[in-house]
């Protein structure tokens, strides 16, 4: 059993649990009880914070995709210029897909769109994600025009990580990163602004 915690670092408990355990064995083949025991805690204590594992499970995808995005953000933020942006946001996700495969793979791999409600779920953190990245492209253009460019950023850098996890390979998040902001930033400064 584990120490008693307070109710909000108990809930963050849960959720890391949670990731691991939905990450490793999918949202079907996860329990309650792999949950609570994980945790170091009762199932009850569990349901005390989530009232059933779907509403654990949005709850999740929801908590993950806020890592991700507040990782780009930081990322980001003080940047004086739109090519270092684009860069230090490209490797700040891939450090973090590198540095949280379980996140990553449960996000954007564990069957969270086979479900209506998960990919709803999971469109918002993509369409969140493109609403951070928008503001980022330094490029004249109106902001539906924006809006899609930034869709295209986060499927080309979804799509290369995919890859990186499928294959196993071992990467250097930064170097990835910048490989992957070059082909962006260069394929943005080439949009026209008609």
């Amino acid at each position: 059993m584990s120490l008693r915690l307070p109710a909000s670092e108990r809930k963050e408990q849960i959720l890391d649990v949670a990731l691991t355990v939905f990450a490793t064995k999918g949202y079907h083949s996860a329990s309650m009880n792999d949950i609570a025991d994980l945790a170091g805690v009762t199932k009850p204590v569990v349901y005390q914070h989530f009232a059933s594992k779907r509403a654990l499970y949005l709850a999740l995808v929801e908590e993950v995709g806020n890592r991700m995005i507040n990782s780009i953000t930081k990322a980001t933020s003080e940047v004086p210029d739109g090519r270092t942006q684009a860069e230090n946001g490209t490797i700040a996700f891939f450090r973090w897909v590198a540095d949280d495969k379980d996140a990553f793979r449960f996000l954007f791999d564990s069957g969270t769109r086979n479900d209506i409600e998960f990919a709803a779920a999971v469109r918002r953190v993509v369409d969140n994600a493109a609403e951070t990245i928008a503001p980022l492209i330094a490029v004249n253009l109106d902001p539906a025009h924006l809006r899609t460019l930034a869709q295209a950023v986060v499927g080309a850098s979804e799509s290369v990580a995919r890859h990186l996890a499928n294959t196993g390979v071992t990467f250097d998040p930064n170097l990835v990163g910048k490989q992957v902001a070059d082909l962006l930033w260069a394929g943005l400064r080439g949009v026209d602004s008609l």
